[in-house]
């Protein structure tokens, strides 16, 4: 019988030996891509100062977040036409109202202030 099971055990071993493991390995995300609720890290803050750096920067995060998926369409057009109001006031020379609104708009859809 010992005869009979060697060849089988040099089969093995030799069919073993063909075969080798492959891994897969997942393809890496895009740079310019983060995960889904993630600011990108090419995201830039807007600098400008007074109440035109007050309004860019607030559509800045509003923008952000509608793309990252933490807010709706519908929040960011009523929050954008919020933000609209303001850029005039601001344009207009009234840097109070302007900040003013900006800051009433944060507060009223839940943006720190």
């Amino acid at each position: 019988m010992r005869a009979f099971a060697l060849p089988f055990v040099a089969l093995a071993f030799g069919l073993a030996a063909c075969q080798t493991a492959t891994v897969a390995t997942p393809p890496a995300p895009p740079p310019e891509q983060a995960g889904a609720g993630v600011t990108p890290n090419t995201f830039r803050m807007p600098s400008g100062t007074g109440c035109s750096g007050e309004v860019e920067r607030f559509q800045a995060v509003i923008d952000n977040d509608l793309a990252t998926g933490h807010t709706t369409k519908g929040v960011h057009t009523r929050v954008s036409a919020e933000i609209s109001t303001a850029r005039s006031t601001c344009a207009a020379g009234n840097e109070g109202g302007a900040i003013g609104q900006i800051r009433a708009t944060k507060a009223r859809f839940g943006y720190p202030g």
